[in-house]
C-alpha cells in the first residue's frame, strides 16, 4: 500500500474516532491507540496532512462552526468575487471550464472519441480519473472494491468510445489538482454529461472557494430556481466529477454535513481538510504584509 494512501487511512480512522468521542474531548494519545500507531508519528502523519492538530481539526466540522460559514455564504456571487485570485489554493474554483459535451457525441454515445483512464494516490484516498483530448470527463474516489464499478459506469456512458488505461495523461491532471507545487493559471477543462439544469448547479458549485459552505437552498436560489431545492439536490448528487467541481462543500442548513457520494466521513475529511489550509494561509500571508 502506498504510504500517502496509508496516511489517509489511518487519518480517515481518526477522523471517525475524534468526531464519534468529542464530547469526551479524546487526548492525542487516545486518537493514536485507536489507529495503532505512537503518539508522536500520529501527530506528525496528522499535522503534515491538515496543517493542524487533530482537537483544532474537529472545531471546522462542527455544527456551529459550519452554521457561521453558511452565513457567510448567503450570497454566492459575492462570495466567489470576494475571494478573488490571490490565494494559490482557490485556482480550480476561478479556472476549472466546464462544457457539456455535443449533442452528437452524446446521441453516439462518445463514438469516435478517445477516453484514457487511471488511479492514482491523493490527500483523501485513490482516485479515479478519466480525461478525452478536451479535458476530465469523470473523477471518483475509490476503493479496491469500487474501482471496477467505475470503468463499468464510463464505459455505459461512453458506449461506443475507445477506452484505455493510461496513467501518464489521467498522472498529469492529478499532479495538477493535488500537488500545489504543480499548480497552474492555465484553464483545467472539464467535460461532461448533463442536462442544462445540471450544468447551472454544477458550475454554482465551482463558484463555492475553499474553505468555504453552502447549503442547497442557496445554491437553488442563485440559479434563479428557489424552489428547485430536491431537484437541486439531485444534481448535487450526480456530479461526475468529484473535488474539481466541489459537491462536498454543499451541506445541510442546519450546519450538518450530511451525505455525500463518495463517503459521509471523507467528506468531513475534505471539509475540515479545506478549512484547516484556507486559515493557514490566511495566517501566512497576514504574518507576510
Amino acid at each position: 500500500m502506498d504510504q500517502q494512501t496509508y496516511n489517509y487511512d489511518k487519518i480517515a480512522k481518526a477522523i471517525e474516532f475524534i468526531v464519534a468521542n468529542a464530547k469526551a474531548q479524546p487526548s492525542l494519545l487516545d486518537v493514536a491507540d485507536e489507529v495503532n500507531i505512537s503518539q508522536y508519528h500520529f501527530q506528525r502523519v496528522f499535522t503534515e496532512w491538515a496543517g493542524v492538530s487533530p482537537k483544532k481539526f474537529l472545531q471546522y466540522i462542527t455544527a456551529g462552526y459550519l452554521k457561521d460559514k453558511i452565513r457567510e455564504s448567503a450570497n454566492l456571487i459575492e462570495l466567489a468575487e470576494s475571494a478573488g485570485l490571490s490565494s494559490q489554493s482557490r485556482v480550480y474554483d476561478h479556472f476549472t471550464s466546464i462544457e457539456a459535451v455535443t449533442p452528437q457525441e452524446y446521441k453516439t454515445a462518445g463514438k469516435g472519441l478517445l477516453i484514457s483512464y487511471g488511479f492514482h494516490n491523493t490527500p483523501f484516498g485513490d482516485c479515479f480519473i478519466a480525461a478525452t483530448e478536451r479535458g476530465i470527463c469523470a473523477m471518483a474516489f475509490v476503493d479496491d472494491a469500487t474501482r471496477d464499478e467505475q470503468l463499468i459506469a464510463l464505459a455505459r456512458k461512453w458506449h461506443y468510445a475507445t477506452i484505455k488505461p493510461d496513467q501518464s495523461v489521467t498522472g498529469a491532471f492529478a499532479a495538477r489538482i493535488f500537488d500545489p507545487a504543480k499548480k497552474s493559471m492555465e484553464k483545467l477543462p472539464l467535460v461532461v454529461q448533463g442536462t442544462n439544469f445540471q450544468l447551472k448547479v454544477w458550475e454554482a458549485l465551482l463558484s463555492i472557494p475553499q474553505g468555504a459552505v453552502t447549503t442547497y437552498q442557496q445554491i437553488a436560489r442563485s440559479i434563479g430556481h428557489p424552489n428547485a431545492v430536491r431537484a437541486v439536490g439531485s444534481a448535487v448528487g450526480d456530479n461526475p466529477i468529484a473535488f474539481i467541481i466541489p459537491c462536498h462543500r454543499v451541506i445541510r442548513k442546519e450546519g450538518v454535513l450530511g451525505e455525500y457520494r463518495w463517503g459521509s466521513l471523507r467528506k468531513k475529511a475534505l471539509i475540515g481538510w479545506e478549512a484547516a489550509h484556507q486559515d493557514e494561509e490566511y495566517f501566512a500571508q497576514q504574518s507576510a504584509s
